[in-house]
């Protein structure tokens, strides 16, 4: 008898669960993509803040505006779900629309925001360790912006994108190294949308997926980043998915995705396939974020 050697599938190589958060509540997310109704919101209630995994199984939910005032607050995700109140004295510049990514393995870093309102885009950095521990300020590589995204790639890999500044609303990228050195800017590819307010989650266990967002109007345009960390031109929204700004997405399932809020949810295949709206649950708003745990 000779062996059955099934077909070639996308790498199982993530975590299983996730969870969107702040500006109110958390949801989780389950192995098969369901998320859950609202979660009562531990520690304190911010917009505009970012979210990422660190040591392999956790996620961390860090920065962003509370009553009006930035913050630098953090909240430790653990590997089952459950939000911790906020870390007092965390380092690094207060700012809001900032991005963040996981990379090494097992680390994470926030970049980019505003540190004072739209007048002051930055593109300081800070390193989160395999313990959740935020670093202090690394100088800033690349296009200050704000209302920034981004997401892994490569298994070890992340990938820093689009936002805006002074007006302007950008289509470059800046890479992140396995060990969290940021890249100077990537040129905008042909066929890519610039625009802001995107949202951007890994899928397949080695690529990344940026989609939704406003170039001027809403849109649901979607554009692929390989395990090399190269931006394909725009896939022309899904049929029945709804132009959104603001969304918030994770991976979950090992290799799959989800976009979810303000008012619609997107499912993501292991091939980067976007799904139609699905049933949105939990509250619909803008301004929450999501990574992936366990």
């Amino acid at each position: 008898m000779f062996p059955i050697i099934p077909g070639a599938t996308a790498a199982v190589s993530g975590n299983q669960e996730g969870i969107f958060g702040l500006n109110g509540y958390t949801n989780l997310v389950s192995n098969a993509g369901v998320v859950a109704s609202d979660t009562a919101l531990v520690g304190s209630n911010r917009t505009h803040n970012a979210a990422c995994e660190y040591g392999e199984d956790k996620g961390i939910f860090g920065f962003g505006v509370l009553a009006g005032v930035l913050k630098n607050i953090t909240n430790l995700v653990s590997n089952t779900g459950v939000v911790a109140t906020d870390q007092a004295a965390t380092t690094g510049t207060v700012r809001y629309g900032l991005a963040s990514c996981s990379f090494g393995g097992d680390k994470g870093l926030f970049g980019y925001g505003a540190s004072c309102g739209p007048g002051c885009p930055t593109a300081v950095t800070n390193l989160v360790s395999n313990t959740g521990v935020i670093a202090s300020d690394v100088s800033g590589v690349g296009t200050a912006r704000y209302e920034i995204t981004a997401c892994e790639y490569g298994e070890d890999k992340g990938i820093i994108g689009f936002g805006y500044a002074s007006g302007t609303k950008y289509g470059v990228t800046n890479l992140v190294s396995n060990v969290g050195v940021v890249t100077s800017d990537v040129a905008k590819p042909a066929g890519v949308t610039a625009r802001t307010v995107a949202c951007g989650l890994s899928y397949g266990g080695d690529k990344g997926i940026f989609g939704f967002g406003n170039d001027g109007v809403e849109t649901a345009v979607t554009n692929l980043v390989s395990n090399t960390g190269v931006v394909a031109a725009d896939t022309a929204a899904v049929v029945g998915a709804t132009a959104t700004s603001f969304k918030a997405g994770t991976q979950y399932g090992g290799n799959k995705g989800i976009f979810t809020f303000p008012s619609s949810t997107n499912l993501v295949s292991s091939a980067g396939v976007v799904s139609s709206d699905v049933t949105q649950i939990g509250t619909g708003r803008n301004y929450c974020y999501g990574c992936s745990f366990n």
